[in-house]
C-alpha cells in the first residue's frame, strides 16, 4: 500500500531530511504537513551515541515532530552510505540540514559538492549562529540563541533579571523562516530551472522575532526594559486580577480606553488628569492597573470576560495547557489532530494553524520507526534488491 500523504498541495516534491533535535525537523514537518514526499535519513540502530537526537523516539517531542515522514536508515559516515545519499540526492527536490558547517564539508555533503549532482537541488541549512562569522562553530541552542537574541532581556518581571520564553522559540522560528525559505526557492526555480541555498540560524530567527522591540533600538534608540505581564506601549493592557484568579485585558487606543472604564462601572478614571491620555498614563501605569484591579475585585473572571466583550472591550482567560484545549472555540478551530499509531494507541498532535480550501492537510501518518521504510524507498529510488542487501551487509542501513 503506497504511503498516505498529507496532502496534495506539495506532493510533486520530493524532501531528503537530515535534520536532529527542533529546528530542523520543524521545518520538514511543515512540509511534510503539506504532502511532501519527506525522507527522513537517520543512523542505522547502534551507531547513535547516547540518546537520540530529539529524545527518546516515543516520547512527546520527538512524536511531535515526525507524523508525515518515512524512515530511511543510512550511515553517512561509510562511504557507501554517501554514495548512496549521492544517488538519493540526484531525484530529490530539496535537502534540510542542521549539522555544524565543519561536519557537512568533511562529509561532502555540502551544497557546493551536492549542486554538482542535482543543479535543481533547494538546499536549506539551519545553524546556531550562521554559516560563516567568528561564531561559526560554536554549537547553538535556542537557550543560548534566546539571551543573544535579546529577548531574555525584555521578559519577566522589571528588575527580576533575565527570563526565558516559555517555548523554544529560537528553534521553532528558525524551522518556520527555513520551510518558507524553502518554499521561496522552488517557486523562484520554476522560473530559472535552478535550485539554490537557503541559510537560517537560530540568532537570526530570534532577531527576526523581536520585531517591533527590536525597531525601537534601530529607529528610536530606545533600549525597551523588561515589562512583565504589561504590554510596553499599550495602556493599559496586561494581566489583571479579578474575585477568584486573573484575566488578560487589552485596551489600545483611547476609545477602548473609555469602553473599558464604562464596563467596568469605572467613569471616575476618565476624569482623573493623571490618566487623560495614552503616554500620561504610561508614565502612571502601575498607579492605573492598581485602580483598574479595585474595579475588577468583585466579580470572577468569567464573569468579567463575558461583560467585556459585551462591551466591546479586548479580553481573556488565562488558560493553563488543559484548560486551553478544553475551550469550545480551541475545539471547534479543529487544530488538534488525531492519528491510529502501529500498536493501536492515538497519537494526539496540535495540527497547522492554517487551512488551505482545495488542497488541506491532515495527520495521515505516524511518526515512523527507525528504518521502517529503507526497502521501500531505496527501491522508488532505483536500487535493486541485489544492491539492498549489500547494503544491508556492510551495516550501511
Amino acid at each position: 500500500m503506497p504511503f498516505p500523504r498529507a496532502s496534495k498541495a506539495l506532493a510533486r516534491f520530493t524532501v531528503l531530511d537530515l535534520t536532529r533535535v527542533r529546528s530542523g525537523p520543524t521545518a520538514v514537518r511543515e512540509l511534510a504537513d503539506w504532502g511532501a514526499n519527506v525522507i527522513k535519513i537517520e543512523p542505522p540502530a547502534g551507531l547513535e551515541s547516547g540518546e537520540p537526537a530529539g529524545g527518546p523516539r516515543e516520547g512527546p517531542d520527538f512524536q511531535n515532530l515526525h507524523r508525515n515522514k518515512r524512515s530511511l536508515t543510512l550511515n553517512l559516515k561509510a562511504p557507501e552510505g554517501i554514495a548512496a545519499f549521492r544517488r538519493l540526492v540526484a531525484k530529490a527536490d530539496v535537502v534540510v540540514e542542521n549539522f555544524r558547517p565543519e561536519v557537512k564539508e568533511r562529509l561532502k555533503i555540502d551544497y557546493a559538492s551536492l549542486r554538482k549532482i542535482n543543479k535543481r537541488l533547494v538546499y536549506a541549512s539551519i545553524s546556531g549562529f550562521g554559516q560563516s562569522g567568528p561564531y561559526r562553530d560554536r554549537p547553538g541552542y535556542d537557550q543560548i540563541a534566546q539571551g543573544m537574541g535579546g529577548i531574555m532581556s525584555i521578559t519577566g518581571l522589571p528588575g527580576q533579571g533575565p527570563v526565558r520564553a516559555g517555548i523554544p522559540i529560537a528553534d521553532l522560528s528558525a524551522g518556520l523562516f527555513c520551510a518558507l525559505g524553502i518554499l521561496v526557492a522552488l517557486i523562484e526555480r520554476e522560473q530559472s530551472g535552478e535550485g539554490q541555498c537557503i541559510e537560517t540560524s537560530l540568532l537570526e530567527a530570534q532577531i527576526f522575532m523581536l520585531d517591533f522591540q527590536a525597531a525601537r533600538w534601530l529607529i528610536k534608540g530606545e533600549i525597551p526594559p523588561q515589562a512583565g505581564n504589561n504590554h510596553p506601549t499599550s495602556i493599559p493592557t496586561g494581566v489583571f486580577k479579578t474575585a477568584d484568579g486573573h484575566i488578560n485585558i487589552a485596551c489600545p487606543g483611547q476609545a477602548m480606553w473609555v469602553r473599558l472604564c464604562r464596563a467596568i462601572d469605572a467613569s471616575a478614571l476618565l476624569q482623573k488628569p493623571e490618566y487623560e491620555n495614552p503616554a500620561i498614563r504610561l508614565k502612571n501605569r502601575d498607579a492605573l492597573n492598581a485602580e483598574i484591579e479595585k474595579y475588577l475585585s468583585n466579580q470572577t473572571s468569567a464573569q468579567w470576560i463575558d461583560r467585556l466583550n459585551a462591551a466591546g472591550v479586548s479580553c481573556g482567560p488565562i488558560y493553563r495547557i488543559d484548560e486551553m484545549f478544553a475551550d469550545p472555540q480551541v475545539e471547534h478551530l479543529g487544530i488538534v489532530r488525531s492519528i491510529k499509531k502501529k500498536d493501536g494507541d492515538t497519537l494526539r498532535v496540535v495540527g497547522q494553524p492554517f487551512k488551505l480550501s482545495r488542497t488541506p492537510c491532515k495527520v495521515a501518518a505516524p511518526p515512523p520507526e527507525l528504518g521502517q521504510h529503507t526497502d521501500e524507498v531505496l527501491k522508488e529510488f532505483g536500487f535493486s534488491a541485489k544492491e539492498i542487501a549489500a547494503l544491508r551487509r556492510a551495516n550501511v542501513i
